[in-house]
C-alpha cells in the first residue's frame, strides 16, 4: 500500500513537471513572438489597428493600444473599423482607451471605415480626433437594443414546466418561460434609456454637437459616409490612405512615416491544450474559424451566428438592427 501512494504521488510530481515544461515552452516559443517582433519598429511609424466584426470583448485591442502608448517609435494610430458594433461594455472600454490614450501620449488617434462603422463601433470611433469614411460607408446606428424570448408556448407544447425560486422580483426578469410584466418592462426600458443617454453624450461631445440635434438622427439609423459627414457625425470622406496622410500631418511627420502593422504571435505550445478564455474573437467567421478551422462554410457560419445571438439575448447591446438576422 505504502508502495502504491508513493508510485501515485510520483506520477503526479512528473505531470506538474511536463505541465511547467509545456507552458515554458509556450512562452519561449509562441506568446514572445509577439513582443520580440514589436522590436522591428523603426522610429516615425503610424500604428495601425484593425477593429473588425462583432465587438464582444476587445481585449486583444485593449491590450495593443495599451502596449504601444508610450513607445517613442509610434507617433500616431489610425485604427480601420469594419463593424456593426455589439456589446456595450466592450464597447465603451475601447471608447475610454482611446481618450485615455490620447490624452496620455500626445499622439493623435484617426478612425477610419469603408464599411461598418455602426452602433457601439461608432460609439469607440468618436473618441478619435477624426473619422474618415468612404461615401458609401455605412455610420451611425445610434441606439441600443435589448432582446429576449419567450419560449412559454414552446415549454407548454413540450409539456415542461419551469420555474425559479428566487430573492427579489426582478431577479427572473427576462426569464424565457414566462411573458414579462409590465413592471418588468419598464425596468428595462430605464435601462436602455441610462445607456442610450451614455451613448448620445459620447456622440455630442466626441463629435462637438448639440445632444438635441444629436437625438434627432440617435432612433437607430444608419447613414451613408456622405450624409455623416454633412451631418457632422465624420469629418470627411476618404479612405485608408487618406487616413494615414491626416495621422503623419497631424503629428508632424509629413510624409516621412512608415506604417506598422502588430504581426500575429505564433501560437505557443501551450496554447494547444490550453484555449484561453480571453481569445477575442470579435466576429462570426473567427469563431467558425476557431472552431473548424479554414473548412468553415456559410452555413455553418450562419449557425454559429445563431448562437452567438442567443449568447447576448437579455442584454443591452449596441449593434446595427439585423445584424443577427
Amino acid at each position: 500500500m505504502k508502495n502504491g501512494f508513493v508510485r501515485f504521488f510520483v506520477v503526479v510530481f512528473v505531470i506538474i513537471g511536463l505541465v511547467s515544461v509545456f507552458r515554458w515552452a509556450g512562452t519561449m516559443m509562441g506568446e514572445r513572438s509577439e513582443d520580440t517582433t514589436s522590436m522591428l519598429v523603426t522610429k516615425n511609424n503610424i500604428l495601425q489597428l484593425d477593429l473588425e466584426g462583432v465587438i464582444m470583448n476587445g481585449k486583444k485591442f485593449l491590450k495593443k493600444i495599451k502596449k504601444y502608448k508610450d513607445d517613442d517609435r509610434i507617433k500616431a494610430v489610425v485604427i480601420n473599423i469594419n463593424s456593426p458594433g455589439g456589446a456595450v461594455g466592450p464597447s465603451q472600454e475601447i471608447y475610454e482607451a482611446i481618450k485615455r490614450f490620447k490624452a496620455e501620449s500626445k499622439k493623435p488617434v484617426i478612425c477610419s471605415s469603408s464599411g461598418l462603422l455602426a452602433s457601439g463601433a461608432y460609439y469607440s470611433a468618436v473618441a478619435c480626433d477624426k473619422v474618415i469614411v468612404a461615401p458609401g460607408a455605412l455610420v451611425g446606428s445610434i441606439g441600443v437594443i435589448m432582446e429576449f424570448a419567450n419560449l412559454e408556448k414552446l415549454y407548454d407544447w413540450a409539456k415542461i414546466s419551469r420555474f425559479s425560486i428566487n430573492s427579489g422580483k426582478y431577479k427572473d426578469s427576462g426569464a424565457e418561460y414566462r411573458t414579462m410584466r409590465p413592471d418588468e418592462r419598464a425596468l428595462f426600458q430605464d435601462l436602455i434609456n441610462d445607456v442610450y443617454g451614455q451613448f448620445v453624450t459620447a456622440v455630442a461631445e466626441g463629435r462637438k454637437l448639440d445632444e438635441a440635434f444629436v437625438r434627432q438622427y440617435a432612433d437607430g439609423r444608419v447613414m451613408t459616409g456622405s450624409q455623416a459627414v454633412k451631418l457632422g457625425f465624420a469629418d470627411q470622406l476618404g479612405t485608408l490612405d487618406d487616413a494615414f496622410k491626416i495621422a503623419g500631418e497631424a503629428a508632424g511627420l509629413g510624409k516621412d512615416y512608415k506604417i506598422y502593422e502588430v504581426p500575429k504571435g505564433r501560437p505557443g505550445w501551450w496554447d494547444y491544450f490550453d484555449q484561453k478564455d480571453d481569445d477575442d474573437l470579435n466576429s462570426v467567421s473567427d469563431v467558425a474559424r476557431k472552431i473548424l478551422g479554414a473548412n468553415s462554410d456559410q452555413a455553418i457560419e450562419g449557425s454559429i451566428r445563431k448562437v452567438l445571438r442567443t449568447q447576448h439575448l437579455n442584454q443591452p447591446m449596441l449593434i446595427m438592427p439585423g445584424f443577427w438576422e
